[in-house]
């Protein structure tokens, strides 16, 4: 099965757009910056995702654009139908003849959007050309509740209608619904919709994770229907592992108490996979996930890091990010964890914050710092990639690259090998100017890329080998969050949970009063 996000937006990708605008930014193994949604799609799938699984205006105009100045349509007048709509036609079929039985493709917006029309006018297209049988569309519409707990079918019946305005009679409804539909409610809909009885759905509220969706839909046969409609053969579900994370979801005892600390902390979707990648985590190590979400710049304003952090903390994860403000409070978070011995996850931007404060506090450099916020410093500790060219894309190094764990190293003792592929979005990184200084006082090198001679991962020194010694406290180049599945959590954050478990728990049986049983411990 593929999956394809269609957006309508012109930008010709989200890598320029602001946290603020539309969350964070996913990247894919070939260095696509991608809308949020695609990464939420990666995390129920095993298909491939890839730049081609993202469609956006900016994109299809752009190519357009660019074929009509170089004679591709040889001197036609070039307009939205046929040029842009074949555009997005080819696009989507070069995606549909990769080998896949299925291609799920989303029209994000809204129906009656302007700048959706040209996506819908395809998918009419598509079924016309391809016939019903070959191509199905699904529509999503809100049923909302209003006082009294009455549900509202008004709003569905004028979206489907705004849809066969567009010359498309969906054949398949999925109605976003506080509970489920009655079978009356859903007659009347089908009734006002023209579609089979069957073939309405609704998606509601689940109580756990949205992990349930896909068992939800699994009770009201919605793949059956699909199947059927499509001309597939029906063959039997695999929904064991979607039944596993449910109940491990609920089997979890004992709670570990996390902060984030970030610069867009007050926006959940500005750090959307590092969440679900902390949750697939404690879904492993069986046990509840607290977020304890911290922006940054209040670590700058407080009097002392423990005003903020308290004494309940259990591990400590300073997320990825570009610019100078709220720097100053991450690299205060990684000294706080460091010093108090509290697991500490850095990436990116995290992995930066430590090899400052150890440059500051450690090594006794108190000029170190990041060449992106201090150009003058005499200790550029990180620094502009070594192939990053003035003027070019804004990210040196983007997608998947190859890192090579050293033995002994807790990098190596997660992902249990050497080799290491995961994906990497930044323009600065670990000075190689300074490895030699920083290794002899103690921090360790715990992956390194091959091809430049890269730092992707440093690490705390364990208590065994440094008298100022740490439990866990890991910092990486890439973004570990985007390859975490519920079904098979990052390896990183599963062991930085897993340490955070049971360091907590060992702090509750030394502060248990002795002779006396231990209660709530994990």
């Amino acid at each position: 099965m593929h999956m394809i996000k269609c957006d309508p937006y012109i930008n010709v990708d989200a890598g320029t757009q602001s946290p603020y605008q539309h969350g964070e930014v996913y990247v894919t193994d070939d260095g696509a910056e991608t809308d949020q949604d695609l990464g939420n799609y990666a995390r129920f799938t095993s298909g491939p995702i890839s730049r081609a699984n993202s469609i956006t205006t900016g994109q299809v105009y752009n190519s357009v654009i660019r074929k009509e100045r170089e004679g591709y349509y040889q001197g036609s007048c070039v307009q939205v139908i046929p040029h842009i709509t074949d555009e997005i036609k080819n696009r989507i079929l070069e995606v549909a003849k990769e080998g896949a039985d299925v291609t799920i493709v989303e029209i994000g917006g809204t129906v009656g959007d302007i700048e959706s029309v040209p996506f819908l006018e395809t998918a009419r297209q598509l079924i016309h050309e391809f016939g019903r049988g070959n191509v199905i569309s699904v529509h999503l519409t809100l049923i909302p509740e209003v006082s009294g707990g009455e549900l509202k079918t008004k709003p569905t019946q004028h979206s489907v209608k705004a849809m066969q305005e567009m010359g498309i009679q969906p054949d398949v409804l999925i109605c976003r619904a506080p509970v489920m539909l009655d079978e009356a409610t859903r007659r009347k809909i089908a009734l006002f919709t023209n579609i089979e009885n069957g073939a309405v759905f609704t998606s509601i509220d689940v109580s756990t994770t949205i992990y349930e969706v896909p068992l939800v839909y699994y009770e009201q046969k919605l793949d059956l229907v699909v199947l059927k409609k499509l001309g597939i053969e029906v063959r039997p579900a695999n929904i064991e592992p979607w039944k596993a994370v449910i109940e491990r979801a609920a089997s979890r005892k004992g709670t570990v108490r996390i902060a984030i600390v970030g610069k867009y902390i007050e926006l959940n979707d500005a750090y959307k996979s590092v969440y679900e990648a902390i949750f697939h985590a404690g879904l492993e190590c069986g046990v509840e996930v607290e977020f304890v979400k911290i922006a940054s710049t209040r670590l700058e304003e407080a009097e002392s890091a423990d005003q903020i952090f308290g004494k309940d903390i259990d591990g400590v994860i300073v997320p990825g990010g570009f610019g100078q403000r709220g720097v100053k409070g991450m690299i205060l978070a990684a000294a706080w964890a460091r010093e108090n011995k509290i697991p500490y996850f850095g990436i990116s931007m995290g992995m930066h914050a430590m090899v400052i404060d150890w440059g500051r506090n450690v090594l006794g450099w108190k000029d170190a710092d990041s060449a992106e916020f201090n150009k003058e410093t005499q200790y550029p500790v990180i620094n502009h990639s070594a192939d990053q060219t003035e003027g070019e894309n804004h990210a040196a190094r983007l997608g998947q690259y190859v890192s090579y764990a050293e033995p002994g190293t807790k990098i190596f003792a997660a992902y249990g090998k050497k080799e290491i592929a995961e994906r990497h979005r930044h323009r600065y990184e670990f000075s190689g100017r300074f490895r030699e200084e920083m290794t002899k006082s103690g921090l360790v090198i715990g992956a390194v890329n091959h091809e430049k001679d890269r730092v992707d991962c440093v690490e705390w020194p364990s208590a065994e080998k440094h008298s100022a010694g740490h439990p866990w406290g890991v910092g990486v180049q890439f973004y570990p969050e985007f390859k975490s599945k519920p079904t098979a959590a990052s390896p990183l954050f599963r062991d930085f949970i897993a340490v955070s478990r049971d360091l907590k728990a060992s702090r509750v049986k030394l502060s248990a009063p002795s002779g006396r049983a231990l209660r709530g411990s994990i």
